[in-house]
């Protein structure tokens, strides 16, 4: 599909496995610089889901990315990803991101599509302003038709911990753990899968190999840390490091774990070393369910204990008929 304005050309066409080294190369450049984007972490779930990703070009220059995949007669940017919007670099502009936007919608009504997911960035993981397509998909008739509350810690402004989390981190602290980076996520996740089926009837989204996989392509973004005492694992922290924001994907205790208070020890930890690394954001992810529409209270309260809060994660939808 091609779109013309004020003297600019725009093309759009689905990515090809040829086209990796350009779209990872923007993938660098682009103000979110996440590497949930780049190939080598969406390839991983190939089998899962039909990628449809879209690349927008300006004449010959690569200008933005859309990662997705295809579900039935819908686009969603990206159902194997956390949030997946529009990729580009500190010069798009707002007028540029519109006519990107006619471009993309023009491309996937004439290829059939009847509607757009689309997961918007979470503005913490920009390190300048980048909701351009906010406003696109305002201007297209978008709806918002989900909101996941999250929880991050400003880390150059931090709030302190409630009086119950200081409590628990000094005791914490007292228990002479081990706390060191870890490379077992075999034994850290059927430790979390545990946790997870017997509190919560749920199960990890990734498995051991999963990250294993992910760790060896992504070692300085996708890591492990580890509580022990005497050669027994008590807890673990998974982290997704960007040079922006911590997330924390999966936080896992046993219960001699909870008894000693080892994530806390592990989280307090990770804390203070992103915050002397000059890292931003502390990102303890989403506590909602039921697509946004159910706070678990309890959750969120653990998460703000720390100083953490409230971000949210977006969803809208595009009816392209």
């Amino acid at each position: 599909m091609t779109v013309a304005a004020d003297s600019q050309t725009l093309t759009v066409r689905r990515y090809a496995a040829d086209d990796a080294t350009a779209w990872d190369e923007l993938v660098g450049r682009s103000r979110s610089s996440h590497f949930l984007f780049r190939r080598g972490y969406m390839g991983y779930h190939a089998d899962r889901f039909e990628d449809h990703s879209l690349m927008v070009f300006d004449g010959a220059k690569l200008v933005a990315l859309l990662p997705a995949n295809r579900r039935g007669d819908a686009l969603v940017s990206h159902g194997g990803l956390t949030f997946g919007g529009v990729v580009s670099t500190a010069a798009m502009t707002t007028s540029t991101m519109l006519r990107v936007f006619d471009a993309i919608v023009g491309e996937l009504r004439e290829r059939g599509f009847t509607q757009l997911v689309y997961k918007a960035v979470p503005h913490i993981y920009s390190p300048a302003p980048a909701e351009e397509d906010l406003y696109a998909l305002f201007r297209h008739g978008a709806q918002l038709v989900r909101r996941d509350v999250a929880a991050a810690i400003r880390l150059d402004a931090r709030l302190p911990y409630s009086k119950g989390r200081k409590h628990s981190v000094k005791q914490a602290r007292k228990a002479e753990l081990e706390i060191e980076r870890g490379h077992d996520f075999h034994a850290f996740i059927e430790l979390e899968a545990r946790v997870l089926a017997e509190r919560h009837d749920a199960v990890p989204t990734h498995t051991g190999a999963e990250l294993e996989l992910l760790a060896g392509r992504f070692p300085d973004n996708v890591k492990l840390y580890t509580a022990s005492r005497d050669g027994e694992l008590l807890a673990g922290v998974v982290m997704y490091e960007t040079a922006t924001v911590a997330h924390t994907q999966y936080i896992g205790a046993s219960d001699a774990g909870r008894a000693v208070g080892a994530s806390d020890a592990i989280i307090d930890r990770l804390i203070a070393e992103h915050e002397q690394a000059g890292t931003r954001w502390f990102d303890f992810g989403i506590s909602t369910e039921d697509s946004g529409r159910y706070l678990n209270a309890g959750l969120a309260r653990n998460k703000e204990s720390y100083g953490a809060r409230a971000v949210v994660y977006d969803q809208w939808l595009l009816r392209l008929k």
